[in-house]
């Protein structure tokens, strides 16, 4: 049952995220100048995600629109990253942003907390 339950899972997650990658607008526009500071500044972030999951998909479509590549880290399939999520997180749950200020290490869960932090942030 739970097998049945995983590949249910997977393959409505797997469909979820081609219609994202197929509907996905543009990606915000800026100097190249401002991109770089941008990109600089995401080195002290990554998102531990699940593949498939809706709210990390969510993450994700909230990042390519605010033209943020951010490091990716899947706590599904690696194993380092999973411990590093529950290690540093405290528990393995996704979407979760790493986010390392001043030496030290903040982990925001629930994608609309990100959404909002990122926008906040970068927009």
């Amino acid at each position: 049952m739970k097998l049945l339950i995983n590949l249910i899972r997977n393959l409505v997650g797997g469909v979820i995220a081609l219609i994202d990658v197929i509907t996905r607008g543009p990606k915000l526009k800026r100097t190249v100048e401002s991109q770089q500071q941008v990109e600089s500044e995401l080195k002290s972030l990554a998102l531990y995600q699940f593949f498939a999951c809706p709210f990390c998909i969510k993450t994700r479509r909230a990042m390519h629109k605010l033209n943020l590549p951010i490091e990716k880290r899947d706590a599904s399939n690696n194993a380092v990253h999973r411990e590093e999520l529950l290690q540093g997180g405290g528990r393995v749950q996704t979407p979760c942003l790493r986010i390392e200020e001043n030496g030290d290490v903040k982990w925001l869960y629930e994608s609309s907390d990100i959404i909002r932090y990122l926008e906040q942030r970068f927009s």
